[in-house]
C-alpha cells in the first residue's frame, strides 16, 4: 500500500516563497482541501515569510469591505477553559456560516474587475440602445449595429480584467500558482458568459432585415478576436492588445455605418456572414487557442507594457 502523501516543510516554505514548480504548487492547493495538518503547515508558512503581512491586510480589508470584521488578534488561539465543548460547537457553527461569504468573496475575485464595474453597464446601455432604435425611432439597421458592436464587448471585458493597470491585486494574484493564463482564462469566460447570451438574445428580439445576418454571426469574430487578444496580450499586456484589435475593428466595420447606413450593414455582412468567412473565423480562433498554449508561461510574469 502507498504512503499517504503530505506537505514537507520545505514543499511548503518554496511554495510560501513563490519558488515552488507549478505542477508541485497545484498538487500542494489539491492536497490542503482535504488535509488540515497540511493547510496549517503552508499557512505557517506563508505567515513567517515575506508575503505574510501583505496577505494578511488584503484579508483583513477583504472581509471589511464585505461586511464580516476580521478576527481579534489572538482569539483564534484562545484556549478553551470549562466552556469548551460549546465553543467549539459555536466555532463550528461561525465557520459554517462564514463559508458562503468565503466561497462569495473568492467568486468576486476569480470574475474579475470586469463583472464587477463599469463593463457590465456598458453591456446594458448596448443592449439598450439597440430596443431603443429598433422600437423607439423604428429603425430597422438596429440588428446589423449590434453585430458590428459587439464584438468589442468582449474585447473590452479582457481589457479591464487582468493586467497591472486593471486589478488592484494583480501582483499578488499573478505571483501565485493561481495566477497567470489559469486567472485570465477564467476571468475571459466569466466575461464571455456575460456577453455571449445576452447580446445574441437581445440581437435575436430585434427586427430581422431579409438577407443580412442572423443574431448569432458574431460569435466566431468575437470569440476570435477575444482569443487573439489574449495570444497578443502575452507581448505587450491585455489593455494594450485589446485597444488595438478593436480599434482595428471599430474602424473596418463600426466606422462605414455611420458614413452610410446601408453602405455600412453591407460592410457588416461582409466580416461575418457566410460559410467561408464563418469558417475563417473559426481556424482563426483555433490558430490563437494554439498559439496562446504555447505562449502560457509569459504570463507568469508580471506586466510591463499595460
Amino acid at each position: 500500500m502507498t504512503a499517504p502523501w503530505h506537505v514537507s516543510d520545505s514543499l511548503a516554505h518554496r511554495y510560501a516563497a513563490g519558488s515552488a514548480p507549478e505542477t508541485d504548487a497545484w498538487s500542494l492547493e489539491k492536497h490542503v482541501e482535504s488535509c488540515r495538518s497540511c493547510a496549517s503547515r503552508v499557512s505557517e508558512a506563508v505567515r513567517a515569510g515575506t508575503a505574510g503581512a501583505a496577505l494578511a491586510s488584503v484579508r483583513t480589508e477583504l472581509l471589511t469591505l464585505l461586511g464580516s470584521p476580521p478576527p481579534l488578534p489572538g482569539a483564534e488561539a484562545a484556549a478553551p477553559g470549562r466552556h469548551g465543548a460549546s465553543g467549539s460547537r459555536a466555532g463550528r457553527r461561525g465557520a459554517a456560516a462564514s463559508e458562503p461569504l468565503g466561497r462569495w468573496a473568492r467568486l468576486c475575485w476569480a470574475a474579475g474587475p470586469a463583472l464587477r464595474g463599469a463593463w457590465v453597464v456598458a453591456v446594458a446601455l448596448v443592449l439598450g440602445g439597440a430596443f431603443a432604435l429598433a422600437y423607439g425611432a423604428g429603425f430597422r439597421g438596429a440588428r446589423n449595429w449590434l453585430l458590428a458592436v459587439s464584438p468589442l464587448l468582449p474585447l473590452a471585458g479582457v481589457a479591464v480584467s487582468y493586467g497591472r493597470r486593471a486589478d488592484p491585486l494583480y501582483e499578488i494574484t499573478a505571483a501565485t500558482p493561481s495566477g497567470g493564463l489559469r486567472l485570465l482564462l477564467v476571468r475571459t469566460a466569466a466575461v464571455l458568459s456575460v456577453c455571449l447570451p445576452l447580446l445574441t438574445a437581445g440581437g435575436a428580439l430585434l427586427p430581422p432585415i431579409a438577407g443580412f445576418p442572423g443574431a448569432a454571426a458574431w460569435l466566431l469574430p468575437g470569440l476570435a478576436l477575444t482569443l487573439a487578444a489574449l495570444v497578443l496580450g502575452s507581448f505587450v499586456g491585455c489593455r494594450t492588445a485589446a485597444t488595438t484589435l478593436g480599434g482595428g475593428w471599430a474602424l473596418a466595420v463600426v466606422g462605414p455605418l455611420f458614413g452610410s447606413p446601408g453602405a455600412g450593414a453591407t460592410g457588416v455582412a461582409r466580416y461575418v456572414a457566410g460559410p467561408a468567412v464563418q469558417g475563417t473565423w473559426a481556424v482563426a480562433a483555433l490558430v490563437c487557442a494554439a498559439l496562446l498554449a504555447l505562449r502560457r508561461r509569459s504570463f507568469d510574469h508580471l506586466e510591463t507594457n499595460s
